[in-house]
């Protein structure tokens, strides 16, 4: 089973990122997906730098993959979107149609990847977009192990399938900016205010309950979604890869455990047990199990 790095959710500086990278080309990970996916007003880095990145990583060892971005709203992120789309070395990782549409055609030969907001939840979609050349899918991170199971199932052909093992979840996205709107600012003169939350902004209800985190234009889960305890039913899925979403502090810790745990070196319930100080808030894995994503159910 491999390891993949999820793109960079958060806005973090320059510096951070490329250290960050740094640190992940000795990092025990098969695959890393590069690029801004949430909002195109984070220019710390341009397309030409995750580039560069890309290069570096790949010299490492490491698949790498171009992430789309999610919302295209003006004409330069479309033109962002073509450069990326014909970058002519790596993979693609489509996160709009418009980016599926683009790849027709033009995807290397080891085709381009269907990512998680595509929102792809019947076999019947998966064989269309394979037959538009994605050789792998990254479900929703809101489907369930039994729902999983029944859309491969109903498979006509083969196609990796990666899931989200560890991250918080991505909610839902917006054109509003609710970083720029939590500090009275207008979307188009932001301050770039996310570049004070590595790991977003945490929500609370009025009782002061965790509720949700607050990413730019993404909605993110409070808790931590973690699958590190589960592990033994994950591997009895089958699934191809396990999506680790880059985190503040601890991210090459998380790595690590998860690499013991999938190698048998180390139990699933101790991974966990050592991870659980390492995440930003409390853990989850509720939508794997069937239930409210918010819960912490143990592992079947």
């Amino acid at each position: 089973m491999k390891l993949s790095l999820g793109p960079l959710l958060y806005y973090w500086s320059r510096q951070s990122t490329l250290a960050f990278y740094a640190d992940m080309a000795d990092a025990p990970v098969d695959i890393v997906y590069l690029g801004e996916t949430v909002c195109s007003r984070r220019h710390e880095l341009r397309l030409s730098d995750w580039l560069e990145v890309a290069g570096v990583l790949a010299a490492a060892g490491k698949e790498v993959v171009l992430s789309s971005q999610v919302l295209v709203e003006s004409e330069s992120d479309l033109k962002t979107l073509r450069r990326i789309v014909s970058n002519g070395h790596f993979r693609v990782e489509a996160n709009d149609m418009g980016a599926v549409n683009l790849l027709e055609g033009q995807a290397p030969a080891d085709g381009w990847i269907a990512g998680p907001t595509l929102n792809v939840f019947n076999p019947a979609t998966l064989d269309l977009l394979a037959g538009l050349g994605a050789t792998r899918w990254v479900a929703p991170p809101e489907m369930s192990r039994a729902h999983i199971h029944a859309l491969r199932e109903g498979l006509g052909h083969g196609m990796e399938v990666e899931i989200l093992a560890h991250g918080r979840l991505p909610l839902a996205y917006s054109a509003r900016c609710f970083t720029a709107r939590h500090f009275n600012l207008q979307k188009d003169s932001c301050e770039f205010r996310c570049l004070g939350s590595a790991d977003g902004i945490p929500l609370k209800t009025r009782e002061g309950a965790p509720f949700l985190t607050l990413n730019g234009i993404q909605t993110q889960s409070a808790q931590v979604h973690t699958l590190l305890g589960d592990l033994p039913g994950v591997c009895a899925e089958g699934i191809d890869i396990l999506r680790i979403s880059p985190q503040g502090a601890h991210t090459l810790d998380i790595v690590a455990l998860f690499r013991q745990a999938v190698d048998g070196l180390i139990p699933a319930a101790d991974a966990l047990r050592e991870a659980l100080p390492l995440l930003p808030a409390e853990a989850c894995n509720g939508f794997w199990h069937g239930q409210p994503g918010i819960e912490q159910r143990a592992p079947v």
